[in-house]
């Protein structure tokens, strides 16, 4: 028996090509779960190409289903209640529960000199990174409490840790996320639900890619330069790989994990030293 046979989860964000919540996905299929994997609709730009998020979740649909797997793919904004009703009354209509919330979908609006963002791009990115997930885990945990139990996890960053120069809102809301998990296990753990942030490093994911590039051309270095200085201090001097975020993801989901809530669980790499 897999140790996830019979649950569901639901992980937002998982458009991706190279994501984390596209690894997260194929990960806890594997592992026997039953996957909605959601993301905006439109289209999204990767390596100069143009793609239909709702094209890219069909085909990881496909590709879980494959494998002996079930899955569905779901249209969703996380800022919109209107949206995330609809996936909770699709969810539970399908699969019956809900077993596992998955809150991956980020956004790095604001990512620029501190002194150079607006606030507009600081509330896109509080209504993406931290007001999508609570108003999920909102949507989450009744089921998961009159059912005995269940699991969110919240996809924070080393932004969740400490703080990179040119990410100041992305930081400020990921900071505020570790809140938001401790919040959670601390109002429902009585109930049986289990709330933990993991905490991304440098992985090589569209979203690392894109900001890299983006660096370097405002230091007039290449990318590889660009690289070398952003892993300086990284203690296995490389980035990480989405199916380590996948692999931490699915210990949190298992039941290896059902004395663990309230932590961040660093996947670094060492960034800095010792985190």
């Amino acid at each position: 028996m897999r140790p996830l046979d019979g649950k569901t989860a639901l992980i937002t964000g998982a458009s991706a090509p190279k994501g984390i919540g596209r690894a997260i996905a194929l990960r806890l299929a594997r592992d026997g779960a039953a996957v909605v994997v959601t993301d905006l609709g439109g289209a999204i730009e990767l390596d100069g190409h143009i793609h239909s998020r709702t094209d890219l979740l069909d085909q990881l649909v496909s590709e879980i289903e494959g494998s002996g797997g079930r899955a569905k793919s779901l249209q969703l904004d996380v800022t919109s209640v209107t949206d995330i009703d609809a996936c909770f009354t699709t969810i539970l209509s399908t699969f019956d529960r809900l077993d596992i919330l998955v809150n991956n979908a980020g956004s790095l609006s604001g990512s620029d000199n501190f002194l150079s963002t607006t606030p507009d791009q600081w509330r896109i990115s509080f209504d993406v990174n931290l007001l999508g997930p609570m108003m999920l885990a909102q949507a989450a945990i009744p089921h998961m409490r009159d059912q005995g139990g269940g699991r969110i996890i919240n996809i924070g960053s080393t932004g969740s840790l400490g703080a990179e120069p040119g990410f100041g809102a992305y930081t400020a809301m990921k900071h505020g996320l570790v809140g938001l998990t401790k919040t959670i296990a601390a109002e429902f753990g009585e109930y049986g639900v289990l709330c933990n942030t993991v905490c991304p490093g440098f992985i090589a994911t569209d979203m690392h890619t894109a900001a890299n590039t983006r660096l370097a051309q405002e230091n007039s270095i290449s990318v590889s330069e660009m690289k070398q200085r952003r892993y300086a201090n990284v203690a296995v001097r490389d980035a990480g790989l989405p199916e380590d975020v996948a692999n931490a993801v699915a210990y949190l989901a298992g039941p290896q994990a059902n004395y663990v809530t309230g932590i961040n669980l660093p996947v670094t790499g060492g960034v800095p030293f010792g985190i």
